[in-house]
């Protein structure tokens, strides 16, 4: 299990990072800056999580803190990412700037209530000791982020080919995902959800990968 998690953890980090390396090689303008920028920051920010959790498998030592301090780093990049994506559709589909400005603001309270609720001290990152009451208090921002964001693609989804299973993708991934984030410390099988929750970011980077060269 180790080398198969391993292998896959290093290819997702790898694509992530690559992809928003071609990406903002090959499109300039501000829809190409945000979906490179969005795989940048998603590759960036879950290797602070997933370099010790491969390390961890390989060498004998205490990486809890290190596994825990990944964990807040990617907390906090998750929700920048799906910032990105909601900028990226107002600059597919060209919003109103009252009803963008409207959103935005929206976005961005959960965003900081999201981030102010992770660095409180009850989510004891550092020591592991993670709890389902601070695994939910700091999702509910962060899911409703979510929701909006899903709302907004499947709305267009019509609209451009491209884009039309973005909402899809955003969708299964929060669905792998909130199990493991509230109740893996309950059920630490539960982080196997992790894996599918990745490849629907890894087709979500596709998405941004054909829409490179437009």
């Amino acid at each position: 299990m180790k080398y198969g998690e391993s292998t896959f953890d290093i290819i997702y980090l790898l694509f992530a990072i690559i992809s928003g390396i071609v990406i903002l090689a090959n499109r300039r303008d501000s829809i190409g800056k945000l979906m490179g920028s969005a795989a940048l920051i998603l590759g960036c920010g879950d290797a602070f999580h997933l370099v010790p959790r491969v390390f961890n498998y390989f060498i004998e030592s205490d990486f809890t803190a290190w596994l825990g301090f990944g964990k807040l780093v990617t907390s906090i990049t998750m929700t920048f990412f799906y910032m990105l994506i909601f900028f990226l559709h107002t600059k597919l589909f060209n919003w109103e700037e009252g009803k963008k400005k409207s959103m935005a603001i929206c976005l961005w309270l959960l965003t900081a209530c999201r981030i102010f609720i992770c660095f409180l001290p009850g989510n004891h990152w550092l020591t592991g000791e993670g709890s389902v009451l601070w695994g939910c208090l700091r999702n509910i921002p962060f899911i409703a982020i979510g929701i909006l964001i899903v709302i907004i693609y499947f709305k267009t989804r019509r609209e451009n080919p491209l884009f039309k299973r973005m909402w899809l993708y955003v969708s299964l991934s929060f669905l792998f995902y909130i199990p493991v984030a509230v109740f893996a410390s309950l059920l630490p099988l539960l982080g196997m959800l992790m894996l599918p929750k990745t490849v629907c970011y890894m087709l979500i980077l596709g998405i941004f990968l054909k829409a490179k060269k437009l």
